[in-house]
């Protein structure tokens, strides 16, 4: 019996971690796949490298620039035959290095994180959505959007406020998206992951502090980038059409909303 169609498949943030598991779980599914990057070439063409199947690519571009997400969206759609699907994955993440706690941080530096992450988490999301999006309506085809949120949209990130609140507004946008684009057979959802076991943050995974972290969740771990990867590609899925605008918590009952 054959297997599912395949799709084009748009994964910005695809170099590593979440990005290269969703990358790797739809090719596995027989799609083709662009992998996006913003800054680690040689870690994206790692990924493109491991997928399984053919038509891969690798695009590079700073999100954050808006002449730039068009590019990669229009590159998608002409290297892909068709963007099919999308999901807003590229993020500034959070570090101690961008932490911008009101206390300790004077207001060029508050500013300077804010811009660069709302350049990026939200607005990048933003203007790639619309450019895959209007390429979906332009061939009459129907489409999937999902974006990678995070449970610090609802707990807070007293740390990194800028990052909860980009979270947030993309949960929103995703939201707004899913009512704008239904009559258009395009299907918008959002999963909000907590904390995730990837190669930036493994140093955290040690010591107290590891500890501490999988202590959040009553199963005692912390989630995985193929966990996540695995809800994308259902959210991704017809079978899912009902579920847009959807927000799907993915933190192992470490944060409940009520």
């Amino acid at each position: 019996m054959p297997g599912p169609p395949s799709r084009g498949v748009l994964v910005t943030g695809a170099s590593r971690g979440i990005g290269r598991a969703v990358a790797r779980a739809f090719a596995e599914r027989g799609d083709r796949v662009a992998v996006h990057y913003a800054a680690r070439a040689a870690d994206a063409e790692e990924t493109r490298a491991e997928l399984p199947g053919e038509g891969h690519v690798v695009i590079g571009g700073d999100l954050g620039d808006p002449v730039a997400a068009q590019r990669i969206a229009d590159t998608a759609e002409e290297a892909l035959g068709g963007v099919d699907v999308l999901v807003n994955n590229a993020a500034v993440a959070t570090s101690e290095d961008n932490a911008h706690r009101v206390a300790d941080v004077s207001y060029a530096e508050w500013q300077q994180v804010w811009r660069q992450m709302v350049d990026v988490n939200l607005l990048g999301s933003a203007n790639v959505s619309y450019c895959v999006a209007r390429h979906l309506i332009d061939r009459g085809a129907p489409g999937r959007i999902v974006h990678i949120g995070s449970r610090g949209a609802f707990r807070g990130e007293p740390d990194h406020p800028a990052y909860g609140a980009s979270k947030a507004a993309l949960h929103a946008l995703g939201q707004s998206l899913a009512v704008a684009l239904a009559p258009h057979g395009i299907a918008v959802t959002s999963v909000a992951p907590g904390f995730t076991a990837t190669e930036r943050v493994a140093g955290r995974l040690t010591g107290e502090s590891g500890d501490a972290l999988r202590e959040q969740s009553p199963f005692g771990r912390v989630g995985t980038p193929q966990e996540v990867a695995a809800a994308v590609v259902y959210l991704a899925s017809a079978e899912a059409t009902w579920a847009s605008g959807t927000v799907l918590d993915l933190n192992g009952a470490s944060h409940l909303r009520m």
